[in-house]
């Protein structure tokens, strides 16, 4: 029955009351919120902020839908923008260290269907400076799953051997990439089924190399899973699409057989700005120039506690962006994302528990596996606990060994 605020005023709420009700029930269905909100009721208990005096590790990684070619433009408009990030990307940021002496970290994830030599090229001389790491992006649609697997070999290959970018898995070698769906359509999860077509995706995608997905949140797209604010394992269901709507959490168990890690950005309501003065704001990790990056939004991070309950001290923040087109460049390379970083050091030095790191989607993964096998070291000799980095492969770190080894034993 739809919702009809005359009909609450006549069981006793004034019409003003009941008219607002109705605004925040069109709002919520107008932005799919039913689709989660009872996910967020249920976890509201456990929604916090940490309390004074305990240590917090904030894990702070932008994956950035990055797409040179988005809305189609010439040629030197799109190597300008790869250009732009190159040279001002050390500029800015080059000053800025985290507690591990470490400088911001971006990861690009790069389109397939996007692909140029020479703007991989680049940003591959970028990453090796230690400024981040280039992963898979595609937009596909009408798909089937035998030219899916074929486009993200041939992708991993190219990537890895072309361009010596991507990972290798450290106990066999084989080469690893995280992935970020088209147009949020993972596992054709659109009510129309465009831009996917594969039901089976998260299987293709495991098969190929794949060792998480960071797409989500997507709020306030109908895409959006029930589950939110988590790091989980979800496995193919068999004919249906949406397979990924929920799964199990890493560190909550033994990783299922056959399932794929899930990485998700924080997804909270703000009710700091409300709209109207009455509805809250969506907290979704995305980073544009209408939700610049401030220091007010890392306690709503914080409060939507993205963990692996073995490491409680471990605050995991994927934030998103399509930082390459020139729409994004002032959020993501010009003040607001400067006085972010200035901001994020001051709150270090003001608090002696509060510790910051700067981690690319690989490191964001291995930091999630250690904490699943129990880790009790440091991040910084975490960062490596499970992939290794192809632009300049480690020595393995103390102690990882032997606990991936543990890990690999109960699945």
């Amino acid at each position: 029955m739809p919702f009809d605020p005359l009909l609450i005023a006549s069981a006793g709420l004034p019409l003003v009351a009941a008219s607002g009700l109705g605004l925040a029930y069109w709002q919520a269905r107008r932005r799919f919120m039913d689709r989660w909100l009872p996910y967020y009721i249920k976890e509201i208990p456990k929604r916090r902020l940490p309390r004074r005096g305990e240590d917090v590790h904030l894990l702070l990684c932008v994956a950035d839908h990055y797409e040179p070619k988005q809305n189609r433009p010439a040629a030197e408009v799109s190597r300008g923008r790869v250009e732009r990030w190159v040279r001002d990307y050390p500029r800015q940021f080059g000053r800025f260290r985290d507690a591990d002496g470490r400088t911001p970290r971006h990861s690009f994830f790069y389109p397939v269907e996007e692909y140029e030599p020479e703007y991989l090229d680049a940003l591959a001389d970028l990453c090796r400076a230690g400024f981040g790491e280039v992963e898979v992006h595609l937009h596909h649609d009408r798909d089937n799953a035998d030219n899916l697997r074929a486009t993200l070999q041939g992708f991993k290959e190219l990537l890895a051997h072309r361009h010596g970018l991507l990972s290798r898995r450290r106990d066999d070698g084989e080469l690893a990439y995280g992935f970020i769906h088209g147009n949020w359509s993972l596992c054709n999860s659109r009510p129309d089924g465009r831009w996917c077509g594969v039901d089976n995706e998260l299987d293709v995608l495991r098969e190929t190399g794949c060792y998480a997905d960071f797409t989500l949140p997507s709020a306030p797209h109908p895409t959006q899973t029930k589950r939110i604010n988590s790091i989980y394992y979800t496995r193919n269901i068999p004919g249906r699409p949406r397979s990924h709507d929920d799964g199990v959490a890493v560190g909550a168990g033994p990783k299922p057989d056959g399932a794929l890690m899930l990485v998700q950005g924080p997804l909270v309501l703000n009710w700091r700005g409300r709209k109207y003065g009455l509805l809250p704001r969506l907290e979704n990790a995305c980073i544009q120039g209408s939700q610049p990056p401030t220091i007010d939004r890392i306690d709503l991070w914080l409060r939507a506690r993205v963990q692996v309950p073995t490491r409680p001290d471990w605050f995991f923040v994927k934030l998103h962006a399509h930082g390459a087109a020139e729409v994004g460049h002032d959020a993501l390379l010009g003040e607001p994302m400067v006085r972010f970083h200035e901001e994020l050091a001051r709150r270090a030095r003001e608090d002696a528990h509060f510790h910051y790191h700067y981690v690319t989607a690989r490191e964001m993964y291995n930091l999630a596996r250690a904490a699943e096998a129990g880790w009790k070291g440091t991040v910084a000799d975490a960062l490596d606990f499970e992939l290794v980095s192809n632009l300049n492969p480690p020595a393995a770190p103390r102690g990882a060994l032997t606990a991936l080894t543990a890990l690999t034993r109960q699945g």
